[in-house]
């Protein structure tokens, strides 16, 4: 009979995100933890392609999370709990991405590329390979608002309008962010050739 309990417990379907969010604004900690455990893999992800091997990408994504769960109240639809996570990353980096630039600039830190070979999986095809190499080997030298525009929308595959929404910002805005973006890129595979 105790077997036949445990089973039917397992064969329940896991919480919403929706039902968690609530859970977790009411004070729930095992709720709060469920979001993490749920969410943390997709976070890290993103953390690492927008910053790529970093020192800061823990602590990134710690950030965002505490960030994401102090402000619970003010997620409208408890079910887009993820892609408002991920713009919570998005902001949030741009932060770092914006401190590192200016400690580069008063010569406090040195610029560090992000080496594609860390960031790319050897699985990618070639040709796929090739282009995330070129967008990696242009990142430090753009703009934060400039790199995050395009890794989310040639990296993460998001569309202008999903990239608008993660970085708060206007359609028109995130393509002319795009356009400098692609304007670099394209500069920059002049000067070193076919990558691919």
């Amino acid at each position: 009979m105790a077997q036949t309990k445990s089973s039917a417990l397992h064969a329940l379907p896991a919480p919403t995100d929706a039902a968690l969010v609530i859970a977790a604004r009411s004070g729930e900690a095992w709720a709060q933890e469920a979001l993490y455990r749920r969410h943390a893999r997709m976070v890290n992800g993103l953390a690492y392609r927008l910053l790529g091997r970093d020192e800061e990408v823990d602590d990134l994504v710690q950030e965002a999370f505490l960030a994401a769960l102090r402000s619970l109240d003010r997620l409208e639809n408890p079910q887009a709990f993820a892609g408002w996570l991920c713009s919570i990353l998005v902001r949030t980096a741009h932060k770092t991405l914006r401190r590192r630039s200016l400690l580069t600039r008063l010569g406090i830190r040195r610029a560090t590329p992000i080496d594609p070979d860390a960031v790319i999986s050897r699985s990618v095809p070639p040709e796929v390979r090739g282009e995330l190499a070129a967008i990696y080997g242009v990142l430090d030298r753009m703009r934060p608002e400039v790199r995050l525009a395009l890794v989310l929308h040639r990296v993460e595959g998001l569309s202008v309008p999903e990239v608008a929404e993660r970085m708060s910002l206007s359609v028109s805005t995130v393509k002319r962010r795009l356009s400098v973006a692609e304007k670099r890129l394209n500069q920059f595979l002049g000067s070193h050739g076919d990558v691919s």
